[in-house]
């Protein structure tokens, strides 16, 4: 149990007290909290799960993606409160782990639709000549089912883990031109002004990449059920 893991428990249970406390007293005439509680999920349901899936097959995989988006996001902020500074996701366990929960959706959801006529149809493109599919067919495979669970988890790590540099190498040119340069009498400190601002741009732009990437992350598995179940693929 060392700081990251004690980051994502509390990243767990503050998402268990706040849609515990968004759904325990919900009411026909909405307060300003719940309406902004219900806007979220709505556009978590609405936004990616429905309109990728329709309900009939939402409905059955919406507490999977629902954990993904929310689960992301919590984690992904962490990385730019003060005192924690640390984004659970930037290391690649937790996004492999993702990964390969969405992996293994993508292929229940195409067996579960459509039996084994799910590979046939993931691994041989309609149209193509039948001796070309000894070519296409490794090229097919690698692309849907390996190519796919590792651009997942990179994605995520990858962006997370750069937003993160970038302002911590920020306020550390802060630190250095402020408390040792011009510290010494050295005017050439008040560059820390400048990675000052810097530091601060890059703040707001990973807050804004951290819903991004919890946003592509949940959008990208339903994308891939609806890969699996649709008849022309």
């Amino acid at each position: 149990m060392n700081r990251v893991m004690l980051i994502r428990v509390l990243v767990l249970v503050l998402l268990i007290l706040v849609f515990w406390l968004g759904t325990r007293n919900m009411k026909l005439r909405p307060s300003r909290i719940q309406t902004a509680f219900e806007y979220m999920v709505g556009f978590v349901r609405n936004g990616i799960i429905y309109d990728t899936l329709g309900e009939r097959i939402g409905k059955r995989y919406e507490p999977i993606l629902f954990t993904f988006f929310f689960l992301i996001l919590g984690m992904n902020l962490m990385g730019s409160i003060p005192g924690f500074q640390l984004a659970p996701t930037a290391l690649i366990g937790l996004p492999l782990v993702m990964a390969v929960v969405s992996w293994g959706m993508f292929i229940y959801a195409g067996m579960r639709e459509k039996g084994w006529r799910f590979w046939k149809d993931s691994l041989f493109v309609p149209g193509v000549p039948w001796f070309l599919y000894p070519l296409l067919a490794p090229l097919e495979f690698l692309s849907t089912f390996i190519v796919r669970p590792v651009t997942l988890t990179l994605r995520l790590t990858m962006n997370m883990l750069a937003g993160h540099m970038l302002a911590v190498l920020c306020f550390l040119a802060t630190q250095f031109f402020f408390f040792t340069v011009l510290a010494d009498g050295n005017l050439l400190g008040l560059l820390g002004i400048g990675s000052f601002a810097f530091a601060i741009v890059f703040t707001v732009l990973d807050l804004f990449v951290a819903v991004l990437q919890a946003y592509v992350f949940a959008i990208l598995s339903a994308i891939y059920i609806q890969l699996a179940v649709a008849e022309e693929h």
